[in-house]
């Protein structure tokens, strides 16, 4: 998809901390501006109904010409933008895939500059700023996130006040965390967002990730997009009165083994270390110490683990963490009667067996915590190593049955 308008200046700047990332600063009149740009991208539809949104679009039609001054303007996310001097147009390549090029943040501007446009005093023009990125390896999901996230806050605060996040409150009550977890912003002593939860469950989805091909890396870098997950499953499977979701929704199933996924996952936080040095000395490679790694600090037991807030030694970023976690989603499956979730083996036991080979991989992948956990194949290779495990172990399961 590409877009053709006029422009009335841009101002482009490489990135110091990435000059393979370019940010477009345009600003274009309201008139200029085409429509049809997909907002796919943005994790939040607008919603025109509220009293900012009113405002927005009392700003656009009203008489004051100040609208770029005080608007943060739109932020879009394209494959490419080139500027033709002598004409002032501007040709942006918005590619063919809306899950990654499109408005990013600003969606509420955006609609409110195209609802009331028109009605724009003649005499008066009004200029809007887009801020366009353009970079082979941006992470739309990771820019997203830190984008919305004072309005995705209190997106799941509303959530909580309409009661959906009840069954995941049932199913971790009588977990020694399940007061530990805050659902609504600023929360008084709670020292976990239910957002944590989310991405466990969102890492072991297997509606949407059934197989080693795709992977949940969205469970690392964005709990916009996990929450918009969750939001969506809700809207697609509820019961009739809107009350609390149908059986067909994943989240309700994997409520039910919440606590083994916050098990599995604080286990791989403690154990993590020991794996590491395990691998090295079985490898006979002289043994560095784990707290040099970037993104692993040594604490000497004042580090935490996520949900129990057990004292560790090590604090590790949930970059190396996730990709090893959510490798154990191959031992997850659909019961009999398609509702229900069943462990093929045991996760944690399963840990014990393969969590060397998967700490492992995953340091020999990566030796930084935000490419490990944004890094496709090392997700689709930790599965791996697990999906071999589980099926070595049923081919011994089946012939010990026919001994």
């Amino acid at each position: 998809m590409r877009k053709q308008f006029h422009i009335h200046t841009m101002r482009t700047v490489k990135s110091p901390s990435d000059p393979s990332v370019t940010t477009y600063f345009i600003w274009v009149n309201m008139r200029d501006l085409p429509a049809g740009i997909p907002a796919d991208v943005n994790p939040r539809k607008p919603n025109m109904k509220t009293m900012t949104a009113q405002k927005l679009l009392d700003a656009v039609s009203g008489t004051d010409p100040y609208f770029d001054i005080y608007n943060r303007g739109i932020v879009i996310l394209a494959k490419s933008v080139k500027l033709d001097t002598a004409t002032g147009m501007v040709d942006l390549d918005l590619g063919d895939d809306t899950s990654r090029y499109g408005i990013l943040d600003g969606g509420h501007t955006y609609k409110a500059i195209m609802d009331r446009r028109d009605t724009i005093p003649s005499d008066v023009d009004k200029f809007v700023k887009l801020e366009v990125f353009v970079g082979q390896n941006l992470d739309a999901a990771a820019l997203a996130d830190a984008r919305n996230t004072s309005v995705q806050v209190s997106d799941i605060a509303l959530f909580n006040l309409e009661d959906r996040f009840d069954f995941i409150k049932k199913a971790i009550a009588d977990q020694p965390y399940g007061g530990n977890i805050a659902y609504k912003d600023n929360d008084s002593g709670k020292t976990t967002p239910v957002s944590e939860l989310l991405k466990l469950m969102y890492a072991f989805n297997i509606d949407r990730f059934r197989d080693a091909l795709s992977v949940p890396t969205a469970s690392y870098t964005g709990k916009a997009v996990v929450f918009k997950d969750y939001r969506k499953e809700w809207d697609d499977h509820h019961t009739e009165d809107g009350s609390n979701p149908s059986e067909d929704n994943i989240y309700l199933q994997l409520s039910r083994v919440l606590p083994t996924l916050v098990a599995l996952y604080e286990r791989i936080q403690e154990d993590m270390p020991d794996k590491f040095t395990a691998y090295r000395h079985k490898a006979g490679l002289q043994n560095g110490d784990f707290g040099d790694i970037r993104g692993v600090e040594k604490r000497n037991g004042r580090a935490r683990t996520l949900f129990t807030r057990t004292p560790i030694d090590y604090d590790v970023s949930a970059g190396y963490v996730m990709p090893v976690f959510g490798a154990f989603r191959a031992l997850l499956s659909k019961g009999k009667d398609g509702h229900g979730l069943e462990w093929t083996f045991d996760p944690l036991k399963m840990w014990d067996t393969v969590g060397m080979a998967l700490v492992q991989n995953t340091f020999d992948t990566a030796a930084d915590p935000g490419a490990a956990g944004k890094t496709k194949t090392l997700w689709q290779s930790n599965y791996r190593i697990v999906e071999g495990e589980k099926t070595r172990k049923l081919l011994e399961r089946l012939m010990g049955e026919r001994r």
